[in-house]
């Protein structure tokens, strides 16, 4: 939870992060959350910018504090 709340004090936009960051914080592959996006069905929804995938660093905190979205 530590690194998660080093990660909302940076630059730029704090509430989200893009797919490659996200990812570690949860223990899955980038891919993993790229298929979770596309197909619709993992525990967490990602917004898209511009094409891209950024996840809610609010919605990974309530992933590993045992909830989800």
């Amino acid at each position: 939870m530590e690194l998660i709340a080093n990660l909302i004090n940076r630059a730029g936009f704090p509430e989200i992060l893009p797919t490659h960051e996200a990812a570690p914080l949860i223990n899955r592959s980038p891919q993993t959350l790229r298929k979770w996006a596309c197909l619709e069905n993992g525990p967490i929804r990602p917004i898209r910018i511009h094409g891209r995938l950024a996840w809610r660093v609010a919605d990974i905190q309530k992933l590993l504090a045992g909830g989800a979205t």
